[in-house]
Order: structure tokens, then sequence, then C-alpha cells
């Protein structure tokens, strides 16, 4: 499966703040002001959310990350739609759940 721009921004990230200890300070004290010097690119976050970055690469914890839950009440396309009214195959649906799956795994400011 292709990353998609958003992990490979992730992965750049992370990769950076591995290899680079002046720039994981500032991701950890500064975030949108450090991806924005990595990037180039200016970073537009929802109205009244924040952008926050955690170190957890002491080995001896175990993280677990608590995401937002979902909002249910999205509607259905007309892919969707046909799907759930019989209309897909098991693979359509086994590649909708993948999509779905691969979306949620990726931090809200990414998508």
């Amino acid at each position: 499966m292709e990353l998609t721009q958003e992990q490979k921004l992730y992965a750049e990230i992370v990769q950076k703040a591995w290899e680079d200890a002046e720039f994981k300070k500032e991701l950890m004290t500064n975030p949108a002001e450090a991806i924005e010097k990595l990037t180039g690119k200016k970073i537009n976050l929802p109205e009244g959310k924040t952008l926050v970055v955690r170190d957890q690469t002491d080995d001896t914890n175990i993280y677990i990350n608590i995401p937002a839950k979902p909002k249910m009440d999205m509607e259905l396309n007309e892919e969707q739609l046909e799907m759930v009214a019989g209309g897909g195959t098991v693979r359509d649906v086994f590649n909708g759940v993948l999509d779905f799956l691969d979306y949620m795994s990726t931090p809200p400011i990414l998508r």
C-alpha cells in the first residue's frame, strides 16, 4: 500500500526528531512552527485546535494514545450507500474498512 502525503509528512517529522536533537526540542515546545520550518509550508489548524507533541521515545514505557471519539453522524457517499444496499462485493467492503482504518490512524492535523 502506498503512503499518503500525510503519512509521508508524519514519517519525515518523526525521522527528523530522531536524528536532530534541536529539531526535537523545538518540535516539543512549538510544534507548528517547527513543522512549518521543516516543510516550508504553513500549518492550518482548525479553529480552537492546538497541536500537541509528546516525547514517547523512552522504551521503558508503553504509551497509549486515546484519540478523540469519532463522530458517527457523517453521511455516506454514493459508493458507500451502494455497498450498504448490497451492491458491493466483499472486497469492496474490506477495502472500505481498510480506508477507514487508515484515515483514523492518521493524526487529525495531517488529514
